[in-house]
């Protein structure tokens, strides 16, 4: 194509697998509703649980799980202590783990990646970009952002 000439053609945007469920583990209901209505708008199912504690055994009871979106601070058990016990069960192990935090700055973003987490969504989420942070991570590409 010569230089002068405008490529017209529309980026593809990475698809959402058909019946795609997400696990929102997030213990303030704003929040919640914030991140069920986002998803919901991609046609994505979604889940919910207030806490880390239990998570790995709800997790099992799902009949499909594509992605947990992981509140860092929760009560009971925080977001790292759940991460821990979901990468320890086997059927569990590789379900990508997004970090998801108001404490977001580098510092915590590295923490997090050195926790095992495979991303990083600061909040206040920012509803023009998260469609297509899910649409990527759903591609397995990894998203680390924080602002």
């Amino acid at each position: 194509m010569p230089d002068n000439v405008l490529d017209t053609q529309p980026i593809k945007k990475p698809s959402i697998p058909k019946d795609a469920t997400v696990l929102v583990v997030e213990d303030n209901v704003a929040n919640f509703v914030l991140i069920a209505r986002m998803l919901g708008y991609l046609g994505i199912h979604c889940e919910w649980k207030t806490s880390g504690y239990e998570v790995v055994e709800y997790a099992d009871t799902l009949q499909r799980l594509d992605l947990i979106l992981m509140d860092i601070r929760l009560p009971y058990e925080d977001g790292y202590g759940a991460l821990k016990k979901i990468r320890a069960s086997e059927r569990l192990k590789n379900i990508p783990i997004i970090a998801v935090t108001a404490e977001a700055s580098q510092d915590q973003m590295e923490k997090a990646r050195a926790s095992g987490f495979d991303g990083f969504l600061g909040k206040p989420l920012d509803p023009d970009r998260f469609p297509d942070q899910i649409r990527r991570i759903l591609a397995g590409e990894p998203v680390w952002e924080y602002n």
